[in-house]
């Protein structure tokens, strides 16, 4: 196995459960997934990933956080999870989308989306 490839760069996801919401869902799989807690969250868009090939619904969310102590290993041992947590600048990330480190289509939407909202949420934020 490439060691570049062991770890794929994503986002916190996950399945909606009969009477859940998407943001309820937000807000669960960002604490299993990164142990993150979601201070403010807004919608970004709800998509097909694939029209014709599946139904799949996907609901995108940006959450503000405190990732002060945010990192290490997380998910549920019954799900068999594995998921490393990392914490990068806009600029850090958005340099692995340039160079063609992150190869999953959801990141790559979202932090395109984050390109060209940046500021309206610093302002809305801070």
């Amino acid at each position: 196995l490439n060691d570049e490839r062991a770890w794929l760069l994503e986002i916190v996801a996950g399945a909606i459960e009969p009477g859940e919401t998407p943001e309820s869902v937000a807000y669960r799989e960002a604490v299993e997934e990164s142990g993150c807690e979601i201070l403010e969250m807004i919608k970004i868009s709800e998509f097909f990933t694939s029209p014709g090939g599946t139904s799949e619904l996907l609901h995108l969310f940006c959450g503000r956080i405190d990732s002060t102590h945010i990192g290490g290993l997380h998910g549920l041992d019954e799900e068999d999870e594995d998921i490393s947590v990392s914490v990068l600048s806009f600029d850090e990330v958005y340099a692995l989308l340039e160079t063609g480190k992150i190869i999953s289509a959801i990141p790559i939407i979202a932090i395109q989306w984050l390109a060209l909202h940046r500021e309206e949420l610093r302002q809305r934020w801070t």
